[in-house]
């Protein structure tokens, strides 16, 4: 172990993300605790942890999501620090803020770096003042703003309103005729009181078939900031992102470095430290514009970790320990391409959450293939909780290899005893659109006339 290097470290999560957070303590010599709520005492980040602890039942608001709880743990146990992992508490400043007041270190930026670029509406004002273009759109919209209607028709229709406290997809409508824009404000500010504790809201102009894609970065608390390249995220549903790859088909070599390098100054000017994505919409005719930034590690982060080979994990604990980063922009090499699929327990016809017991489970193997997952032979997916049971990741010399890699994954991927996606995902990587790179966010409304 490193000198100054933590000795214990509290994962304030579940299922595949605190496994993986396991992984990366394990190869730094640091122990852990898993914290579990009652319908999770069998998962495997309890088996694999050192210590673990019972935080209470099983919805998320009593367990995962309660903060005096999860500090009890830690206390207890006495940890130096806490991974919150994604969800949950990952982007919750003021949990970030509590951490500190405890004396245990948060693995993630400072709560005022988290208050400032989670909050959608103030992070697209601070961007836009760096510089970095965004989409027309209005500042808060909350219950007192007089006239919401006339801001709606300054910035156009269709548009999309979004929590500002938003994230996974959650507490965002569009919008095609204003005659709809009362009733649906009034239904997303409910959403979103309800989902984030915050019922405000921003607008912003809607873009037609735009292509999602994000810039992963790591920075140091030594004032070194990388980028580590794209994801192209633009294969959704209801916002919420099913297929990601990179580097994305969209970008040219000379195109990304320019992003990244304009992304890296922006965050040095905000003094942002540890990993965080910035995220952007492209346009038809190329044109980028700043849509939010996630302040934590990403569901998809193992497609980066595959065509670059940095653990990115590792770095967040490293950096929250004070150590600067070991390598520089120039040092940063992409080899390859890398695609994953996500796999819900869900209909992959409608979508419908399938949660219940898996009677066989077999994940595939072989060259270029990764498997983060948290499931096994005879575990229960849960309803009380999000329905991913594993993310599968291929990695080729090329696309062409990727894709196909995993094509043969898909095919000898075995979940038994509920519904999942994998047809679903078969199905996807098959599409013309899809092999030829030429696909935005509305992939899925003309996916089932061009399925191959």
């Amino acid at each position: 172990m490193r000198a100054n290097m933590f000795r214990k470290i509290l994962i304030a999560n579940r299922g595949e993300i605190a496994l993986r957070v396991v992984a990366a303590c394990k190869e730094l010599g640091i122990r852990t605790v898993a914290v579990y709520s009652e319908a999770d005492r069998d998962l495997l980040h309890v088996r694999f942890s050192d210590e673990a602890v019972c935080i209470g039942p099983p919805r998320s608001y009593d367990s995962y999501l309660n903060i005096p709880s999860i500090i009890s743990a830690a206390e207890i146990t006495n940890v130096d620090a806490i991974h919150p992992g994604y969800g949950y508490l990952a982007e919750s400043s003021h949990f970030a803020e509590v951490c500190d007041n405890c004396g245990i270190r948060f693995i993630g930026p400072s709560a005022s770096a988290i208050s400032l670029m989670g909050d959608k509406s103030r992070a697209r004002e601070t961007i836009q003042d760096l510089g970095i273009p965004t989409i027309p759109g209005t500042g808060v919209i909350d219950r007192e703003t007089r006239d919401p209607a006339a801001l709606a028709r300054q910035v156009g229709f269709p548009l999309i309103i979004k929590a500002a406290a938003g994230g996974g997809g959650k507490g965002m409508r569009i919008i095609r005729r204003e005659q709809d824009f009362l009733d649906s404000l009034s239904l997303v500010q409910s959403e979103a009181e309800s989902a984030f504790g915050n019922s405000q809201v921003y607008l912003e102009r809607y873009l037609t078939n735009p292509r999602h894609i994000e810039f992963q970065v790591l920075a140091d608390e030594q004032g070194n900031i990388v980028h580590l390249g794209e994801r192209d995220c633009s294969i959704q549903r209801r916002h919420q992102k099913l297929v990601e790859e990179s580097p994305s088909p969209f970008l040219s070599p000379g195109r990304r470095m320019e992003l990244g390098s304009q992304v890296v100054h922006a965050l040095k000017q905000i003094g942002y430290q540890n990993a965080g994505t910035v995220e952007f919409l492209f346009d038809q005719e190329g044109n980028h514009y700043f849509i939010e930034m996630n302040t934590r590690i990403q569901v998809e982060h193992p497609v980066t970790e595959m065509i670059t080979g940095i653990d990115i994990v590792k770095q967040q604990i490293l950096i929250a320990a004070g150590f600067p980063l070991d390598f520089s922009q120039e040092d940063v090499a992409f080899r390859g391409s890398s695609i994953e699929c996500r796999l819900n327990a869900e209909s992959s016809e409608t979508f419908t959450p399938s949660p219940g017991r898996i009677h066989a489970y077999h994940a595939p193997g072989g060259p270029g293939i990764r498997v983060d997952s948290a499931a096994y032979t005879d575990c229960v997916i849960s309803p009380h909780y999000d329905s991913l049971i594993a993310k599968l990741i291929a990695h080729g010399n090329d696309r062409e290899e990727a894709i196909s890699r995993l094509n043969r994954a898909l095919d000898t991927f075995i979940v038994e005893g509920i519904e999942t996606t994998l047809p679903f995902h078969r199905k996807v990587i098959r599409h013309p659109d899809f092999l030829s790179g030429n696909y935005g966010t509305s992939f899925l409304e003309e996916f089932a006339g061009k399925t191959a």
